[in-house]
């Protein structure tokens, strides 16, 4: 099985360049989400170097979008299975061939290493989202997940081949940032494919390394707003109304329990958090109430 690495990279060449640049023969795809001039033609460098296929796109796409570029040149070169890999990751020659392994014994496959971070501390293992509050649940098994929970592979090291990909549809790209690899398990669930978390293979994701940070702990703007827009995104996109009205009631706390994951200290030095899971959980909102409202409109 022909497989290709799709890294999605925005203004992080310095990443692209010890990360990806580590990857050895196997062949990657760099899409680029436009930052700046200086920042592409660095990436653009780093790939005419290390012979990797450069997608350029017009403008920052989101993740989703780079993916959807990406996997789209991959299956166009000929490959019939990708993995996802951050920019800020690193996976070994011997892991790539076990996934590899891994789709090649199961085209249907969603599969994942265990992803830690350089220090040993595990990142993923297997995740689920609560269907009560939309919290995210860290569990041993994706394919036993606990009553009333949902099980997702972290886009930060994913893999599929094209037929699966081509069969969901994608990427949702109205996600932007953030959630867009849970809506993606869920579709491909649903669409028969069987969640795999490889537990002797591994992964290294040092977390946020794309991202400013205000504080050690502190997330970025971005991660806040559409971590609180997109918790409802997704609400809307896949609930029954029950549930939905549900997600919509317990909005202010789940979206300050995100706020909070960056700490308290964080708002001694800046609002600006404190604005951006505002911004967020508004928009989120409007779209749930939206959703609610068209229901409500077409029984009635």
């Amino acid at each position: 099985m022909s497989l290709a690495v799709v890294v999605v990279n925005y203004g992080s060449h310095e990443l692209l360049g010890t990360n990806t640049a580590a990857l050895g023969e196997v062949p990657v795809v760099v899409v680029d989400n436009l930052k700046s001039a200086a920042d592409r033609e660095a990436a653009r460098e780093l790939a005419a170097t290390h012979d990797w296929a450069f997608v350029e796109a017009p403008s920052n796409l989101g993740f989703g979008g780079g993916v959807n570029l990406g996997v789209h040149t991959a299956a166009e070169l000929g490959h019939e299975a990708v993995i996802l890999l951050n920019p800020d990751a690193r996976l070994g020659a011997e892991a790539i061939e076990a996934i590899r392994r891994g789709l090649a014994d199961d085209p249907l496959a969603l599969v994942s290493p265990v992803v830690a971070t350089s220090t040993g501390d595990i990142y993923f293992w297997g995740s689920a989202v609560r269907l009560d509050t939309g919290r995210m649940l860290r569990i041993d098994d994706v394919t036993s997940p606990p009553p009333r929970t949902w099980p997702w592979i972290s886009g930060a090291c994913m893999a599929f081949t094209v037929r699966l990909f081509e069969a969901v549809g994608g990427f949702d790209e109205d996600y932007f940032l953030y959630w867009e690899d849970v809506d993606f398990s869920v579709r491909a669930a649903r669409h028969g494919a069987h969640l795999d978390v490889l537990k002797d293979v591994q992964a290294i994701h040092d977390e946020n390394g794309t991202q400013e940070k205000l504080t050690s702990r502190a997330k970025s703007d971005l991660y806040y707003q559409y971590c609180a827009r997109n918790r409802l995104l997704f609400a809307a996109r896949h609930l029954g109304t029950r549930d939905l009205l549900v997600w919509i009631l317990k909005t202010p706390r789940q979206s300050w329990l995100i706020l909070m994951q960056g700490g308290r200290r964080q708002l001694l030095q800046s609002r600006s958090g404190l604005r951006a899971v505002s911004r967020g959980t508004t928009e989120g909102l409007a779209l749930a109430v939206r959703e609610v409202a068209r229901r409500m409109f077409r029984r009635g």
